[in-house]
C-alpha cells in the first residue's frame, strides 16, 4: 500500500507545450542550436509565443506588394521541389488571416508543384524584398483547386496576361521574418524607370524657373 501511495504521488510528466516555430525547429534542429549557442535565445523567443500564425495586417501590405515569391514542395518522398511563382501585386492574395491563394498561371506545364501537392500538403513560401531588404518566410498546407471558377476569377488580374489553369490556396501553420543580413540591394527597372523620369521632370522643372528668373532680370531698367 504505501509503495502505490508513493507511486500514486509521482507527478505526470508532460511534453513540452508545442509553439509554432517547432515547425522548423524540430528536437534535431534544436540539438544544433544547442551545440552552435543560439538554442537558449530561441527557448526565450519559444516562452514568449514564438513565431506568429496568424496574418498580421502589416504582412498582408508587405505579401500584396510582392511580384515574386518562392514555392517549396515535396513528394511523397521527400524530395524537394523548389519553384519561383510571378505576377504583379496583388498576385499573392491574402484572403482571411489565416489563408493565402493564388492562380496558377500556364506555364511550361511539368506539374511538379501541382504533383507534389497531390502527396504531401505542407508548403513552403519565402518572400523576398530586395530594395527595402526584407525577407519572410511562411509554413503552411495547401490544396489545389481545379473548380471554382468564381475564386479563380477573384485572384485572376485583369491586366496580366497569364492564363489562369487553377487556384492554390494555403492555410498559413507559423510565419516569420527574417533579418536583413546578406540581402543584395536590388532595384525593379520599373522602380528605376519611375525614379528617373521623376528626376528628369523635375529638371524641366528647375530649368524653367531659371529661364523666367533670367528674363525678369533683363527688364529691370538699370539705376
Amino acid at each position: 500500500m504505501s509503495s502505490q501511495r508513493q507511486l500514486g504521488s509521482v507527478p505526470k510528466l508532460h511534453p513540452p507545450r508545442p509553439v509554432p516555430s517547432d515547425i522548423a525547429f524540430t528536437e534535431r534542429v534544436k540539438e544544433v542550436q544547442a551545440k552552435h549557442g543560439s538554442r537558449a535565445a530561441y527557448a526565450r523567443m519559444e516562452q514568449g509565443g514564438g513565431w506568429e500564425t496568424e496574418i498580421s495586417e502589416e504582412l498582408a501590405l508587405f505579401i500584396e506588394q510582392q511580384i515574386s515569391f518562392f514555392l517549396g514542395t515535396a513528394n511523397k518522398e521527400g524530395q524537394p521541389y523548389i519553384q519561383h511563382r510571378g505576377g504583379p501585386p496583388g498576385s499573392l492574395r491574402v484572403l482571411d488571416p489565416h489563408t493565402l491563394a493564388f492562380a496558377d498561371f500556364r506555364g511550361n506545364r511539368q506539374y511538379v508543384s501541382v504533383g507534389n501537392l497531390a502527396d504531401n500538403p505542407k508548403v513552403h513560401l519565402f518572400l523576398i524584398d530586395y530594395a527595402g531588404a526584407r525577407r519572410v518566410k511562411i509554413w503552411g498546407e495547401a490544396r489545389v483547386v481545379d473548380d471554382d471558377p468564381e475564386l479563380l476569377t477573384r485572384l485572376t488580374i485583369p491586366s496580366y496576361s497569364g492564363r489562369p489553369e487553377r487556384a492554390i490556396v494555403i492555410h498559413v501553420n507559423a510565419w516569420d521574418a527574417n533579418c536583413p543580413q546578406h540581402i543584395p540591394q536590388r532595384l525593379e527597372a520599373l522602380d528605376v524607370q519611375a525614379a528617373l523620369a521623376a528626376r528628369d521632370q523635375r529638371i524641366l522643372e528647375l530649368e524653367a524657373e531659371l529661364r523666367s528668373a533670367e528674363s525678369v532680370q533683363t527688364v529691370v531698367p538699370k539705376v
